[in-house]
């Protein structure tokens, strides 16, 4: 039986999944692997239910029984576009006094480490506690009785796109667009980290798959996908409606998939960070796959 894969139906995991979906390459995989797209909370849920073998999941979703796969992630080093942050700031305040009088946020559902990441930004770095409610990702409707809304994926691109007719809708707002990257970034000094390859350690016996097999396969599909970034601006550019330019500086500057010491370390630090501050629970040792 092939492993049961829970992947995320959005631009940025593209590159992780290009040997999943092209070939020479797809038929093969196809053997081993069972992909079924969706949205990042969902990936978390299946694994964690056993539902699914193999995840693709937010790193507010790791437990120590699941183990993560070496080598691949989604992060970003600077500014990633797409974890996007609009706070209303009426009195035109600089960034950190406008965040400060946030007492509720309206969250994407779609991602719990975004959340999570948002929650510590307020609580540990501007000593608030808004109060969150999850919504449907539509800025204008998010905004209508929040002070803030949290954007994540492709909805936070889009939202960028069309940030002209946002601000004018919400001119009296003076909207203040916050990327969560790089305000991680500005109070730790580390890379943002979203989402890691998370496995299942007992599938490897059932399905009798090495576990060298299941990291070359995925460490293989990451680089030929960041060798073939212009087959894919092509693909998801009219797919999404965005220009081939904003797609383009996404996949290549904006969206770090290499899964290095200093991701690892933001790990370890949002998952001590969020069990200090009650968002989530304590993680220990991170579980690394072995070949």
């Amino acid at each position: 039986m092939p492993l049961r894969v829970a992947a995320i139906s959005f631009l940025n995991p593209a590159p992780l999944l290009y040997d999943f979906e092209h070939e020479p390459k797809a038929t093969e995989l196809r053997s081993r692997y069972d992909v079924e797209y969706t949205l990042p909370s969902e990936c978390a849920r299946r694994l964690l239910t056993g539902e699914a073998d193999l995840g693709l999941i937010p790193i507010a979703a790791l437990t120590p029984e699941l183990a993560i796969i070496p080598g691949c992630t989604i992060a970003s080093l600077d500014e990633v576009r797409s974890i996007l942050l609009l706070v209303k700031n009426p009195e035109g305040l600089a960034a950190e006094e406008a965040l400060q009088r946030v007492s509720t946020i309206a969250a994407d559902a779609a991602s719990r480490s975004s959340q999570a990441y948002t929650h510590l930004l307020f609580e540990l770095w501007n000593a608030t506690r808004p109060e969150f409610e999850e919504a449907s990702a539509d800025p204008l409707a998010m905004l209508e009785h929040h002070d803030a809304a949290l954007l994540i994926g492709d909805p936070a691109l889009f939202a960028r796109e069309h940030r002209d007719a946002i601000d004018t809708k919400h001119a009296d707002d003076k909207l203040l667009w916050l990327d969560l990257a790089r305000l991680w970034r500005d109070h730790t000094g580390l890379p943002w980290v979203a989402a890691v390859w998370a496995f299942r350690p007992e599938a490897l016996a059932r399905e009798n798959i090495a576990a060298a097999q299941v990291i070359g396969d995925l460490i293989d599909s990451r680089n030929a996908g960041m060798a073939n970034t212009p087959a894919l601006v092509d693909e998801w550019s009219p797919r999404l409606g965005l220009p081939r330019t904003v797609v383009q500086h996404y996949l290549t500057r904006n969206i770090h998939y290499v899964l290095d010491d200093e991701c690892l370390a933001t790990i370890r630090l949002f998952r001590k960070l969020a069990a200090e501050n009650g968002t989530l629970p304590e993680l220990g040792e991170l579980n690394i796959l072995k070949a």
